[in-house]
Parts: structure tokens; sequence; C-alpha cells
């Protein structure tokens, strides 16, 4: 190995070469492997991939040869080549073993313009425009993301664009959490079941019981719209006093630190109005994390359900629970 004199200045330079590397290769290698895999329905880990990756770019550190990457143009050319097993691999490495011994010479004088179109027609091979165009017909926002990082690629470079794909796609996951479809579960007379109904429809599942249908994880970006919408619920006036607020949490996977104090704020504020805030379909994880933010506490532990049913079934046997029955309007979507 070459002896080199290691001070900040260098660590510098190198660092954000080498994070580059490492983005170009974790994005390339795990976008190739999916892709080929769902095309010849094979089954995928990309942890077997990083950890191949991983050993090969070790090697390639102390041998002093190139980056190893999963390449798209490589992929592409044992694929269109007939490559189905590793021996299409042990075959390229040959191949390439004896270019090297006994070829280097003619191929130096190989124009660079030769080369530069053999890779073009791979790449131009790898343009998928059906499947662009299904993406722009089921997915707009997903479509446009993808476009922007094609034309980046083309433009800019390949870990620019990989890198503006990641925020596109944080940021549209972002968006669809923010301003959730959250809806109320009802009863439905007719059919002796539930059903879904708008956030307008405050219709009560059981005298004095409703039931709120959470869409997303509670994190910092949506907190507000559950604790706007809950408490919006809590001063619709109906024919029967609300008494009790039920959270359908099957949806919510996760809570960050800002949601978990919006929750302990709500439900102080709902019980200073005398009605109880529960919790149906609460997962093991998301009760820990209750557990460790305090809220088991404030909520109480009898609060959390293993049911929207067991929660219903619980309320009709409450002694001071109301008789009353609140009308049932026709509309809505089943709810399970």
């Amino acid at each position: 190995l070459p002896h080199v004199e290691w001070s900040w200045p260098l660590l510098q330079k190198l660092l954000p070469i080498a994070f580059a590397c490492f983005v170009v290769i974790l994005a390339q290698s795990a976008a190739t492997s999916r892709a080929y895999a769902a095309k010849y329905s094979d089954r995928f880990d990309e942890n077997v991939d990083m950890v191949g990756l991983g050993m090969a770019n070790l090697g390639a550190g102390f041998s002093g040869t190139f980056i190893v990457n999963g390449s798209p143009t490589n992929t592409a050319m044992v694929d269109g080549g007939g490559g189905r097993s590793q021996v299409a691999q042990l075959t390229t490495c040959v191949l390439v073993l004896l270019v090297l011994l006994f070829l280097t010479g003619p191929l130096a004088h190989l124009p660079t313009a030769v080369l530069s179109s053999i890779v073009f027609l791979v790449a131009v091979k790898m343009i998928d425009i059906q499947g662009m165009r299904r993406i722009f017909l089921e997915a707009r926002a997903e479509f446009w993301v993808a476009l922007l990082t094609a034309v980046t690629v083309v433009v800019v470079g390949v870990e620019q664009g990989i890198l503006l794909a990641m925020v596109l796609s944080l940021l549209d996951h972002v968006r669809r959490g923010y301003r959730g479809n959250n809806s109320i579960i009802a009863a439905d007379k007719r059919h002796k079941g539930w059903l879904t109904v708008p956030l307008s429809e405050p219709r009560q599942i059981a005298p004095g019981l409703l039931a709120y249908w959470f869409t997303n994880n509670l994190y910092y970006a949506n907190a507000g719209q559950f604790a706007e919408e809950v408490l919006r619920l809590a001063r619709v006036k109906g024919e029967v006093p609300l008494r009790c607020l039920c959270v359908q949490a099957a949806a919510i996977g996760d809570v960050d630190f800002s949601a978990a104090a919006m929750l302990r704020d709500t439900c102080k504020l709902l019980e200073a109005q005398g009605i109880a805030l529960v919790f149906a379909h609460a997962s093991p994880a998301l009760r820990e994390q209750f557990d460790r933010y305090g809220l088991t506490a404030v909520l109480g532990a009898d609060a959390f359900y293993g049911s929207l049913r067991a929660v219903v079934e619980a309320w009709e046997h409450v002694p001071d629970a109301p008789e009353a029955t609140p009308p049932n309007s026709p509309g809505g979507t089943s709810a399970v």
C-alpha cells in the first residue's frame, strides 16, 4: 500500500467523495437488484447484497482497485446476453482477465466515442417509457419525482440525482401524512354493523361514544391536525352528550415527541370537558411508546382496548352510560 500522510485537509477532500460513492453504490445497487428481481419474480434480500458489496469494496480498498458497484449498465449487458446464474459472472471474470492479459494493447487505440456509444446503447434500453406512463396515470406525484430525478441524472450527475430523489421522496411522504384522510366510524343500524362517515358527520357509534379513525403515524407534521379534529369533535352538540372519544389506532405505528406532548394536552382538555380519551387496536410497539412518554399514566391503563368492538361492549356496560340512541342517517362506507 502507498504511504499516505494523513491530515485533516486530506480527510476533508476524501470524505465528500467517499460519501458520494457510498450513496451511489447503495442506491444504484439496491435499485438494480430490485428491478431485475421483480422482472424475473426472484426473491431479493438487500442485506445480502450490501454485505457482498461491502466485502468486495473492502478487498478493493486493500488491493488498490476501483470501487465495486452493482452497475445497472453491466447488469443490463449480462441480462441481454442471456445470463441467468453465477456462471455468467464467472465467465465475465475469465474474459476480463484474458482481455487484461492479452488485449490491452489493441483496446488502447479504441476511440472513447465507441466506448461511450456502447454505454449509451445499454442505458437507452433501460429507459422504461411504459413504466413512466403507468406511474403518470396511477401516481402523479411519484411520476414527477421520477422525471425530475432522471433529468437531474442526465444534466447534473448520478449522485445529485439520487440525493434529489431521496429528498423529494421524503417530502412526498411528509405531504401524505401531513393532512390525512381521517374519518368517523359510526353505527349502521340497517346492516347491523359499522360504517365510515366524513368528519363533517360526527355520528356516535354508541350513545355518548364517538369513534375517530386516524390514518397515519402521529408526528410533528400532523399532530396539530389530530388535536384540531379531536377537539372539534368534542365541541359538537348532539342529542346525546359525548362522554367518551375512542381513537381507532390501527394505523398509528409511531408517535414522536411533539405528538406525545400534544396527546397529553389534548387528554387534559377533553378531561376538563368530562370526555374520556381511549384507544383501540393500539399495537404493542405503540403501547411501549405510550409507556415511555408517560401517556399511559395520563390516559389510564384501562384506556386501551384490543378492538373497537371491545370498546363498544365495555361502554354499553358502563352503569351511567347514556341510554338514548342517536339517529342513524344513510350513507358512508363499510368499516371493519
